[in-house]
């Protein structure tokens, strides 16, 4: 009798594990409103009645939702009935494409359509039908928001809680076309509750993303992608004012065109143009080192986490940096023309891009700049890849690299832990006759509670790839951390974290360069979502040299020691007012150092996000006091799920300029859109007096077709 009960249940486990698609005969079809009320949403196969990932640990959720998947060949629809006893207040704060939806209500769901269990694709909404979408890469431990797919979604509240309905046009995926199944999963945020509740995968070690834990997606129909061609043309017209010159105006033409094979993707681009891409964020440099700087532009988004390289390589190498291309110095250089690739067949992912960019008188010339990418499947959840780039931005001859990198995963280590081990190593071609190789390793364990990780690495003093960023050469650099991060179910308190982490960086002789200790003995999540912590950190550094670390202030080149603390209180981001206060200090190099940051986040109406960031470095030392300011001022105005207005206002000591960003924004259709950007520039002359530096109204249109 007990065998009989087991092998039930254990038929009643696999069967909660998949979801059959509903496909759909050709005179059924779906009005996208968010409304469930088509005739076939009550025969197709659902989900019902998630489990809770946290709080606790595989308890029944507290509410109910339903998930429905369906096809018409053509099409994945998503119908999504999430039920809340208290609509009211249920919270959505967000109106603008890509936001994260972190803080706020949202539904969340995944599809491994390769069925690796490696890779895959991320959707998410929330209660507004603001859409949010990602690329799975790592085996799952990370996304990449970057990629924009051309799909919709529509939402309603009801009484019970919101409906959604969902259309995702397969053409836009890269899928086996032999495979009748994909992975699945989906999990519901509920905001006030801190709340997540989920299909398959019921362990907060494991992230929504470990496709390996999903669910089935089950009787796929015979998908159809017509010719898998789409065209994008883009219209540009930009006028231009600079306070030592006349209005000048310009208008342009650019041009993409993709052919999709399944499996494959195949773009080029003609002309290419950035117009809406936002302004980079301001940061102060305390360091000799340049800063990183994350890539914004959507033709080297896409598809972008294929390229990264090498577990453990952090900001410390990336071998392809995508920023070097198209932008020199800080000044944009023009992109003639690129293409670019990327796909995957059985085990193996690929992918290339190349361009040939315009010169600039006195600054550039014209260059050809390429970088390819492999990866290969191993074992149950790990890869094995090879990356090399080719050109110079400044025009220097025979330049390139070539590396390779192990990633070695598993979920289940110890039964059901990850662990993850990264082997790396780079070669530099350059005209450098010095030490021109990388090479380091990984291995980290984590987990929910526990998570440790060890990391080394070695710099040569002549590695400097052309295409990359390397902010540091000439080092060895060794990490250790480990966290330590209970619930302790007491005190109204959701998650103790007791973080350590410890650094040295060394010259290529061992002699140290740079440590840093890292201790967090308080560090408390409250269920209500509000945090405190407090932080102990020490560093050192030699200076081989004398630092102008700001503008009179140079501090002597030799050895120094120092210790700071930190102090930071964040509250829940789902109050209507919300923020996070920090203030470092202690001493620095050989004085002292203040520096205070925050935000504040206001949320006056269901449309309108109001955002306030400062930071202020005041620092008092032997050799000369200084102060650094940098404040941020951000407006979000989301008119609808289609339409939103944002504008960025920033000003920093060390530039002395105020700028302004502002982005209109209207998607009209899947493949269409409206930007109309306006920056405007104005520098402090004393303190006093400002002067006009320059103004630039962009227009940009940019329509697409399927075929």
């Amino acid at each position: 009798m007990r065998v009989i009960v087991l092998l039930a249940l254990l038929a009643s486990v696999c069967y909660s594990q998949s979801l059959k698609v509903y496909n759909l005969s050709e005179n059924e079809n779906i009005k996208l409103d968010g409304i469930l009320n088509e005739a076939f949403w009550p025969k197709a196969d659902s989900i019902s009645g998630l489990t809770m990932v946290d709080p606790v640990e595989g308890r029944q959720a507290e509410f109910n939702t339903v998930v429905k998947v369906a096809s018409d060949g053509k099409n994945i629809y998503l119908g999504i009935q999430c039920f809340d006893p208290e609509p009211d207040k249920i919270i959505s704060i967000s109106k603008t494409r890509d936001a994260y939806l972190s803080d706020e209500d949202r539904v969340i769901f995944v599809f491994d359509t390769h069925l690796d269990q490696r890779t895959g694709y991320v959707f998410a909404i929330n209660p507004y039908g603001t859409r949010y979408d990602a690329l799975v890469h790592n085996a799952g431990e990370a996304e990449n928001s970057s990629w924009d797919g051309a799909w919709d979604a529509a939402t309603q509240r009801t009484p019970v809680g919101w409906t959604a309905e969902i259309v995702i046009p397969v053409r836009i995926l890269s899928y086996n076309p032999e495979l009748k199944e994909w992975g699945f999963n989906f999990e519901r945020k509920i905001e006030r509750l801190l709340e997540r509740d989920r299909w398959t995968g019921l362990k907060r070690d494991f992230l929504l993303g470990n496709v390996v834990h999903a669910g089935r997606l089950t009787e796929l129909p015979d998908f159809n992608n017509g010719m898998g061609v789409s065209a994008k043309i883009s219209t540009i017209e930009s006028s231009n004012k600079f306070y030592d010159k006349n209005y000048s105006s310009k208008f342009d033409l650019s041009a993409d065109l993709t052919q999709k094979f399944h499996d494959i993707n195949a773009q080029l681009t003609i002309n290419t143009d950035f117009a809406e891409t936002e302004v980079d964020a301001r940061q102060t440099n305390l360091t000799r080192f340049p800063l990183y700087f994350p890539e914004k532009r959507g033709f080297f988004l896409e598809g972008a986490d294929l390229f990264d390289f090498g577990i453990g390589c952090g900001e410390d190498v990336i071998p392809f940096f995508s920023r070097r291309i198209g932008l020199y110095n800080g000044q944009k250089i023009p992109i003639l023309f690129g293409g670019k690739v990327n796909g995957k067949i059985g085990g193996t992912s690929f992918g290339g891009i190349f361009t040939r960019t315009n010169s600039v008188g006195g600054l550039v010339p014209m260059s050809s700049l390429g970088v390819f990418r492999i990866k290969q499947n191993v074992l149950e959840e790990s890869t094995i890849g090879l990356i090399g780039t080719v050109g110079d931005p400044a025009g220097k001859n025979n330049e390139w690299v070539l590396g390779t990198d192990l990633s070695y995963h598993t979920s289940k280590f110890l039964g059901d832990k990850n662990f993850t081990v990264g082997l790396w190593g780079l070669y530099n071609k350059n005209g450098l006759v010095k030490d021109r190789t990388a090479a380091g390793f990984k291995i980290d364990y984590p987990n929910d509670v526990l998570d440790m990780a060890l990391t080394a690495l070695r710099i040569g003093d002549g590695f400097s790839p052309s295409l990359g960023f390397v902010p540091r050469n000439g080092i060895n650099k060794y990490s250790f951390g480990a966290d330590y991060m209970p619930q302790p179910g007491v005190l109204d308190i959701r998650r103790w974290y007791f973080e350590s982490s410890f650094s040295l960086i060394t010259d290529l002789k061992n002699k140290w360069q740079y440590y840093s200790i890292f201790l967090a003995p308080i560090n408390t999540l409250f269920e209500s979502g509000d945090r405190i912590e407090f932080n102990i950190a020490p560093e050192g550094e030699y200076l081989p040299e004398d630092f102008e670390i700001s503008k009179g202030v140079i501090i002597p080149k030799g050895p120094y020691d120092w210790k700071r603390f930190r102090l930071e209180a964040e509250t829940a981001s789902k109050r209507l007012i919300n923020g996070i206060a920090t203030w470092w200090f202690g001493s620095f190099y050989n004085g002292y150092m203040d520096q205070v940051s925050g935000e504040l986040n206001l949320r006056p109406s269901n449309s309108l996000n109001i955002g306030l960031s400062f930071e202020k470095n005041i620092a008092r030392l032997p050799e000369g006091d200084f102060t650094q300011d940098l404040v941020g001022l951000k407006f979000q105005l989301g008119l609808s799920s289609s339409i939103d207005l944002s504008s960025f206002i920033q000003y920093d000591t060390d530039s002395r300029q105020i700028g302004t960003n502002t982005r209109l924004r209207w998607m009209f259709n899947m493949m269409g859109d409206l930007f109309l950007v306006y920056n405007h520039n104005i520098n402090k002359l004393d303190r006093l007096n400002w002067q006009y530096d320059s103004n630039q109204l962009i227009l940009k249109f940019s329509y697409g077709l399927w075929f």
